[in-house]
């Protein structure tokens, strides 16, 4: 095995993705409003026209209409 590949292995098992948050202070962090996915309903919204305006699909994510754009 290369040093390279020990290196990458030793990496991912030290290197962990998940966390446990424990403190308040990073529960407060986590909860901002910034983190939140759903965080710009108008942008969400607009996306969600020009895609189903552009794949020509009638309804689908609460829109109504056809593929035209004019709804």
């Amino acid at each position: 095995m290369s040093l390279a590949l020990k290196l990458l292995a030793l990496a991912a098992l030290l290197l962990p993705s998940c966390t446990v948050v424990s403190s308040p202070e990073q529960r407060k962090n986590l909860a901002s409003k910034v983190m939140a996915p759903e965080r710009d309903l108008l942008g969400d919204a607009m996306s969600d026209h020009m895609y189903f305006s552009r794949e020509a699909s009638h309804g689908g994510n609460g829109i109504g209409g056809g593929g035209c754009g004019c709804n």
